[in-house]
């Protein structure tokens, strides 16, 4: 895979420009999207959520955020995976090129946009006096494994829609769900140790809850949550790859 990387370099680096400037075209404001987008979520979710669930939770900002930038950059890389294939048909139907090359640009492309927002995080945490450490290095470990989750997802949800357009729909309500299932606002202290339990079975909450340990408790989270996550990486990228090298030939005969 990494040779033919190399190999298709120049076509990689053109998809993942086209991307970029698709995704800002015609926008006035253009790559200040990519911050002010997040910051006025994270504020609508302030005002709302604030009140009812963080009045006496410290650097309740921080944790809001740490759980709206995970979630963000999962539901914007993942969405726009699912596309990957369908949207390149032209191009690998005519061409015998490596069809995950499209996935790998989407993924490259909201990889920048997760970049730029978590410069803009870091500047939160100074306001919010949050204390930075060596610590904070660890954060390269739930960002790498992220981003392998989410290439991953998009090869599941790439091979699917090609095969089942209502996948788009169901996604959607999916991951509406999951974003209520990702205590990004709220706090589960309260709920019983088997309920809290329940969470890690979500790979979501893992990272986002990874962020919050490293960031507002100055916590290494322990050796087997480091292992759960990678588990559930491998599990999901192995699923994700078998697809593609199963169905290469009939993604062909169904875009």
């Amino acid at each position: 895979m990494i040779n033919k990387l190399k190999a298709y370099r120049f076509l990689f680096e053109e998809l993942v420009k086209r991307d970029f400037k698709k995704k800002y075209k015609r926008t006035v404001l253009g790559m200040a999207w990519s911050i002010l987008s997040p910051l006025m979520m994270l504020l609508v979710m302030k005002m709302v959520f604030t009140q009812f669930f963080g009045r006496n939770y410290p650097h309740y900002t921080i944790y809001l955020f740490c759980g709206n930038l995970v979630f963000s950059y999962f539901n914007e890389s993942t969405s726009q995976g699912m596309f990957s294939l369908i949207g390149n048909a032209s191009i690998f139907t005519k061409v015998n090129i490596p069809k995950y090359l499209f996935l790998f640009s989407k993924n490259v492309q909201t990889l920048i946009n997760f970049g730029l927002t978590l410069g803009v995080f870091f500047f939160f945490c100074v306001l919010d006096r949050i204390t930075f450490t060596w610590k904070f290095l660890l954060l390269l470990y739930p960002i790498a494994c992220l981003l392998l989750f989410n290439i991953g997802v998009g090869l599941i949800l790439s091979a699917l829609y090609v095969f089942f357009r209502d996948i788009q729909y169901l996604w959607t309500v999916f991951t509406q769900l999951l974003m209520y299932m990702s205590a990004i606002f709220y706090m589960i202290d309260d709920y019983s140790y088997t309920v809290q339990c329940l969470f890690l079975l979500n790979p979501v909450y893992l990272f986002i809850r990874y962020f919050r340990k490293i960031v507002i408790d100055a916590i290494i989270p322990t050796a087997w949550f480091h292992l759960l996550m990678l588990a559930d990486v491998f599990v999901v990228l192995g699923i994700g790859c078998w697809m593609y090298k199963k169905y290469n030939t009939s993604f062909l005969y169904y875009v």
